[in-house]
């Protein structure tokens, strides 16, 4: 493993790629890493996912007391997908504590009463904790308030790490969905020049802790509107680095059907 755990006191802010639904189901190294991280891991209390999956015009907690398991993908993919459950408990108390600091923030938040889990929140976990059994809530994010926006709203968040809260931003590094759907593109293919350069350019700026330059990385970074057409993909990385309080760290790069840069992130320093 090439992740360091933190203290057990404060909890991380992660971000995890997690690609196509049938991550869980395909037999490739980001699957196997978000296995062996999971089981490593010191235990949270409760977890926080932001996921790309969830869009509203406002950041929105939540409340569910038993979230259900969305399959919000199409009859193509695999019937033992639709056949998964994953049965967490919700976590409204959590749900309040979340809404208080957004709204302390004064960013404007709001409470769903029964939103269940997408897909970008229980692929991942199953692979991480397929016991289902610590309490988790979701928050949505809104792709018209940019990075900035969700870079605030992860700042807002940074106390939770240490009430043993861990902070799970669920998205993609990159997420060209038009050359995905072209085809052509095997499980194992090897990753073009226009994915690997904007994925080693935001892990470089990540490392030294350059929020700004991540922030602006349609502008600044080598086909950054190529890798997302459309932003909600890359939004809760700035959620994870708001929340994480300093410099990150690459703690897996993969790639799969070539253009899905797979990588994750861990911020862990003190909150």
């Amino acid at each position: 493993m090439d992740h360091q755990s933190p203290q057990p006191s404060s909890q991380p802010s992660l971000f995890v790629s997690h690609g196509s639904p049938t991550l869980v189901l395909d037999n490739t190294p980001a699957r196997d890493f978000l296995k062996a991280w999971g089981s490593d891991a010191p235990r949270p209390k409760a977890i926080l996912v932001i996921s790309a999956h969830w869009e509203t015009e406002q950041p929105t907690v939540s409340m569910a007391q038993q979230p259900e398991t969305i399959h919000d993908f199409g009859r193509g993919f695999p019937q033992a997908l639709f056949d998964m459950q994953y049965p967490a408990p919700g976590a409204p108390d959590l749900a309040d504590r979340v809404y208080a600091l957004l709204n302390d923030a004064d960013l404007a938040p709001d409470r769903a009463p029964s939103r269940g889990l997408d897909h970008g929140a229980w692929v991942p976990l199953s692979l991480m904790f397929p016991e289902a059994d610590l309490p988790v809530t979701q928050l949505s994010v809104n792709t018209e308030k940019g990075p900035a926006h969700h870079h605030a709203v992860g700042a807002a968040l940074r106390p939770l790490r240490n009430e043993g809260v861990m902070i799970l931003a669920s998205g993609a590094m990159t997420h060209d969905l038009q050359s995905f759907f072209a085809g052509g593109y095997p499980l194992d293919a090897p990753a073009p020049d226009w994915v690997t350069s904007f994925g080693d350019w935001a892990a470089d700026r990540i490392a030294s802790g350059d929020d700004d330059a991540l922030m602006d990385y349609r502008a600044q970074a080598p086909h950054g509107a190529r890798n997302h057409p459309t932003e909600e993909h890359l939004l809760p990385l700035f959620v994870a680095l708001g929340a994480g309080d300093g410099a990150g760290r690459r703690i897996h790069r993969s790639h799969a059907f070539g253009i899905l840069q797979m990588d994750a992130y861990q911020f862990d320093g003190a909150a």
